[in-house]
């Protein structure tokens, strides 16, 4: 029998994290409640009120999209944000990790407190490609023993 999910469509690359858990924290706090007494005007002729925008989303784990574009490195550039794209909530996590300009490049990027990625940009033929191709989890700085650090999804080891 065929899932009725997996039809054409294709798997999202971030997935929910369970926020619910005890002892983790996923900065929960009382923004509103700080928020509320401010008491900001948006019109002059309108009631005070705050606007319900800009919550943060938390709870979202980019580690399949950061995988999925580590596996498409010497790929089309245009090909693969097309896809990437379409299978993300919003574009922003994507430049996370790729470097469209020179300036922006860096040998690798750190997500939450312990995972590393290699960090990727464009080149000028339009191929996606790792800054540093040579960079090895030895070169990662371990801070702290009782964490498991992690490099392009692989525990380090030392």
């Amino acid at each position: 029998m065929k899932n009725p999910q997996s039809g054409n469509r294709k798997k999202k690359l971030y997935r929910r994290v369970n926020t619910t858990a005890h002892f983790v924290f996923h900065h929960h706090g009382g923004e509103y409640r700080w928020e509320r007494a401010k008491q900001k005007r948006i019109k002059g002729d309108m009631p005070y009120f705050l606007s319900m925008k800009g919550k943060p989303r938390r709870g979202l784990d980019y580690t399949p999209l950061f995988m999925f574009l580590l596996s498409k490195v010497g790929e089309k550039w245009d090909q693969v944000y097309s896809e990437t794209v379409q299978r993300l909530d919003k574009p922003a996590p994507i430049f996370w990790m790729v470097a469209l300009h020179e300036h922006e490049q860096r040998d690798y990027i750190c997500c939450s407190e312990s995972s590393y990625y290699n960090g990727l940009f464009v080149d000028e033929s339009g191929i996606l490609r790792k800054v540093n191709p040579d960079l090895s989890e030895s070169d990662i700085t371990i801070h702290c023993q009782c964490c498991t650090y992690t490099f392009n999804g692989i525990p380090i080891h030392r």
